[in-house]
């Protein structure tokens, strides 16, 4: 259950998408989750889903690595699709059943926001686990600079972000080992329903807590051991520089994802 976590991991390869600066990365992550809620029909939404393949694939990492990233989400995308299909009005799929009433229209939002769900998942995941942390911090820091105008920690916030991305899959392996460890002491997880897995998950909670408490508490240690005092006059070992390539990308990623919002009100009938 914990171990299939893809988000804040880095998949180290050298694929034309790793190349890319980090930069661009975070402005097509961006402009794609705000594109993809403008998508409004089945058509355009495989268009955008063979678009995050296509970039899977340029990336060249390990499929299955993609894959087990979404194991974790996979009962928000049934909860998303069965939400829909018990409480959306109209026709309804089995008229002659008073309860519980399912309808056509209902099944097919569900579908569709399980769909555009799945989507955000692996274009999110595609950016951690082609940038490193490191550069991560430097595109965030850099896009955010224009926020120092108004005195916004703009380096102190980057390194946060990125940090808890960082952690999500140490936590996750560490929730892992920590349930393994209750489970060889004869400790069980699973409940007949929703609230009893809750109540049982609570024994897990506590030493997770603590132990992020702790390797928060390690890791400020560690940086003011280094001398580390904010991000104001602090140069950088590789600084970020635009290439051409990185530039031409920015403008396919403003003219292709402009084409899909604009199917939402020119092409009402793709």
């Amino acid at each position: 259950m914990f171990n299939n976590v893809s988000i804040g991991q880095y998949f180290p390869t050298d694929s034309f998408v790793h190349r890319l600066d980090p930069r661009v990365k975070l402005i097509f992550v961006f402009v794609f989750m705000i594109a993809i809620f403008f998508v409004d029909s089945y058509s355009i939404l495989a268009l955008v889903g063979i678009t995050i393949i296509l970039l899977i694939l340029m990336s060249k990492v390990p499929l299955k690595i993609i894959l087990r990233g979404l194991k974790p989400m996979r009962a928000i995308i049934i909860m998303t699709l069965i939400f829909n299909i018990f409480f959306t009005p109209g026709t309804q799929i089995f008229p002659n059943i008073k309860w519980p009433q399912m309808s056509y229209e209902g099944l097919n939002t569900g579908l569709f926001m399980s769909f555009r769900l799945l989507l955000l998942i692996l274009g999110s995941s595609l950016l951690t686990l082609t940038t490193s942390p490191i550069r991560l911090t430097d595109g965030l820091e850099s896009l955010m600079s224009p926020l120092k105008l108004i005195k916004v920690p703009t380096h102190e916030l980057a390194m946060m972000m990125t940090i808890a991305l960082r952690f999500i899959p140490t936590l996750a392996e560490e929730a892992n080992k920590i349930k393994m460890a209750q489970e060889s002491r004869g400790a069980s997880f699973d409940g007949k329903n929703i609230i009893e897995t809750a109540k049982k998950m609570l024994p897990l909670m506590i030493p997770l807590f603590l132990n992020a408490l702790k390797r928060a508490d390690e890791l400020a240690i560690a940086m003011d051991a280094r001398c580390y005092s904010g991000g104001e006059h602090r140069g950088k070992l590789n600084p970020l520089i635009y290439t051409t390539v990185d530039r031409l990308a920015i403008l396919v990623i403003i003219i292709y994802f402009g084409f899909i919002i604009s199917t939402k009100y020119l092409f009402n009938l793709i």
